[in-house]
């Protein structure tokens, strides 16, 4: 139990926009076929909506890169691309590895504003990275393979981003896992059948 709890852990549900997406979707890269139906869950510590600085490729990546604060999170970050900007830095001939590769690079604060100068409980060998000077600068997400980019939604100038929390699933071995968990979804041999049947139906939220 948490002391205050964390709403997104429930309530938070987004659909992937595959269609509309330039590359692989994310069931895909985590070894799914792409017409596997699958639902993938993450644990979020904190979410930010962030309007683009431009639209072109530099503008989006800068409003990534400028937008993820230090803080306890040695977890998963989680990008949430609307079309257009997902559209905009592929056609700029930009890959998820070449994006991630660019935020791991450059999303930077300097080390006293770090949660590693402070003996966070963090899963890296912190005395290998500290810099000499408490002003010079140390990368957020040293490891590109905690960043995931995701395409949803329609057309905006937004973007999402959602920082992980230090999760541990296990402590029995000492090991910190983080993640996210894909899996996928059987239908029914009857699926057809039940959404004709229930196709009318209002869910009880949508009368208020």
């Amino acid at each position: 139990m948490g002391v205050m709890g964390n709403p997104m852990k429930y309530s938070m549900v987004l659909a992937e926009n595959e269609e509309e997406s330039p590359w692989e979707p994310l069931h895909v890269e985590h070894g799914f076929k792409k017409e596997d139906s699958t639902l993938t869950v993450f644990y979020p510590n904190s979410y930010a909506q962030v309007l683009s600085y431009r639209t072109d490729d530099k503008g989006i990546l800068s409003t990534m890169t400028y937008n993820l604060l230090p803080g306890r999170r040695d977890g998963l970050t989680c990008i949430v691309l609307i079309p257009s900007h997902a559209k905009t830095l592929a056609r700029k001939g930009w890959s998820k590895r070449d994006i991630k590769a660019y935020i791991s690079e450059f999303a930077r604060v300097p080390f006293y504003q770090h949660p590693y100068s402070m003996g966070s409980f963090v899963s890296e060998d912190t005395s290998k990275i500290a810099p000499l000077s408490p002003s010079d600068f140390i990368r957020l997400i040293p490891n590109p393979e905690k960043i995931r980019l995701i395409v949803a939604g329609g057309p905006e100038n937004f973007m999402g981003i959602i920082r992980g929390s230090s999760v541990a699933t296990s402590l029995e071995d000492g090991e910190v896992r983080i993640g996210m968990v894909t899996k996928k979804i059987e239908l029914p041999a009857n699926w057809d059948k039940l959404v004709a049947k229930y196709k009318n139906v209002i869910p009880t939220y949508a009368r208020y």
